[in-house]
């Protein structure tokens, strides 16, 4: 991609105010018009939300995309709505055991709320809080019983598919585990053994930078730096790593970009976090120097693979091995085509890996070369989302951020007439992740409190 080096946050000023206003109206029609008896809203069909996929693993991304409307705009209607959502059907997310997506759906909603009552933006309410805390606290140990161990030292969290695999995407579920941490709680196993929080929290990580990431260090014929691979598979009968797989890319040998973006923006995120946290605390799981210097690593790593692999304008091809993608020649020289004949692009791997590229920047400093660097991509890509082909203006369309995909491999992605790829639609995922950066990048701006997804813990601060 072509960075912008003279590009600044406030630049995008104009842009985002109209965002918000478009944001705001397809919420709005989406409530109006869902059948939500069909299920939750998961991607857009010929321009309107439907209902597909293995989990139910979108609501949050609903409700939270009205919560994060009200943050920005002050408009209390977001706030009944996201509000009103969460404490009437979000409760069978907090008690789901079948899923590794607890800080997708949990930390957009409840997290949110209560990172707003923090801040001062709601009212202080006791039993709102105990409510919101509580729901935060289960989320995470739940999600942490969803626990495999390796042969070789750290274990992970295992993904809805069984105890063999391991996501890339579940690094940003550790933000459940960190908060149900930090409030105080546990996972209690048998015996009233109590289990850390935040140690397993660490341990996912790594193994998560270890056996999800390559570094370009030799680990197979096409290990290169910062590629990823959807999913580590381990046999189960001695906890040995088998292969690297993919679910939704084209090959466990390929980079799968919206799975790469969830490691782009989950490690930077845990590094903010782990600034907050004492050196006696992370002394059992190695240390500081030596947890930081691994996240580190995993965050450049994939970040710098976005930038080198990416169209001019700062969004991907859907996987960086797609097998037609040799008939677009050398595209990473002009901007991305969402039109072409051959591969889609997704939008929403840029919509997640901008926040991470703009997070890894700030956490380097952006007045150092190397920091300005991650930060001007972050901010290069996403003003690219905030326009034409890639915001969605046309108000019969549900979606806010188009030209997102589902599953390639499946063909589950809708192909409008006259086009032989998917295009012109739209993910719940995409959508409040845009949101999610329109609302860090503006609070930069404001120079609000720093957005952290952490910040919904009194008193812990980036």
């Amino acid at each position: 991609m072509k960075i912008k080096n003279e590009l600044t946050a406030s630049d995008l000023k104009g842009k985002l105010e109209r965002f918000w206003q478009v944001s705001g109206k397809k919420i709005n029609r989406i409530a109006e018009e869902y059948n939500t008896s069909k299920g939750s809203p998961v991607y857009t069909w010929a321009g309107k939300y439907t209902t597909r996929g293995w989990t139910e693993w979108t609501q949050g991304f609903q409700y939270g995309s009205a919560i994060l409307q009200f943050d920005a705009t002050g408009d209390e209607s977001f706030l009944e709505l996201g509000r009103k959502d969460t404490v009437e059907k979000m409760a069978p997310h907090v008690s789901h055991f079948g899923v590794h997506d607890h800080g997708f759906n949990n930390v957009s909603t409840y997290g949110n709320l209560l990172r707003l009552m923090n801040e001062g933006s709601i009212p202080e309410n006791k039993w709102e809080r105990d409510f919101y805390e509580l729901a935060l606290k289960v989320s995470g140990a739940v999600q942490a019983k969803r626990w495999a161990t390796t042969a070789d030292g750290p274990g992970y969290m295992y993904s809805f598919n069984g105890p063999h695999s391991l996501f890339v995407d579940t690094i940003r579920t550790c933000r459940a585990l960190v908060v149900s941490d930090r409030l105080g709680h546990s996972l209690m196993e048998d015996n009233d053994k109590s289990v850390s929080l935040l140690g397993r929290m660490i341990e996912h990580a790594r193994s998560t930078a270890k056996y999800s990431i390559y570094y370009g260090e030799g680990r197979d014929a096409y290990d290169e730096w910062g590629r990823t691979t959807h999913e580590a598979i381990f046999n189960r009968n001695d906890g040995n790593f088998r292969c690297p797989n993919a679910q939704q890319g084209f090959s466990g040998f390929t980079t799968w970009t919206r799975g790469l973006s969830w490691a782009m923006v989950g490690f930077p995120e845990e590094l903010e976090f782990i600034e907050t946290v004492s050196d006696e605390e992370l002394k059992p799981y190695g240390g500081r120097a030596e947890i930081e210097a691994i996240f580190l690593k995993a965050a450049k790593a994939t970040c710098d693979w976005f930038i080198k692999n990416t169209a001019l304008d700062g969004i991907p091809y859907w996987d960086g091995g797609a097998p037609e993608l040799y008939q677009l020649g050398d595209y990473t020289s002009r901007k991305s085509e969402p039109y072409n004949d051959f591969e889609p692009v997704d939008s929403t791997a840029s919509a997640i890996g901008a926040q991470g590229l703009l997070r890894l920047g700030r956490y380097l400093g952006t007045e150092t070369e190397e920091g300005a660097r991650y930060f001007q991509a972050g901010l290069t890509s996403f003003e690219t989302m905030l326009e034409e082909p890639y915001l969605s203006l046309e108000e019969d369309h549900h979606g806010l951020l188009l030209h997102s995909i589902y599953h390639r491999p499946n063909g589950w992605d809708y192909i409008p007439e006259g086009q032989k790829i998917p295009c012109g639609e739209s993910s719940m995922w995409g959508d409040y992740h845009i949101r999610e950066l329109a609302l860090y990048v503006q609070r930069l701006i404001e120079e609000k409190p720093y957005y952290t997804f952490f910040n919904c813990v009194k008193g812990l601060k980036k």
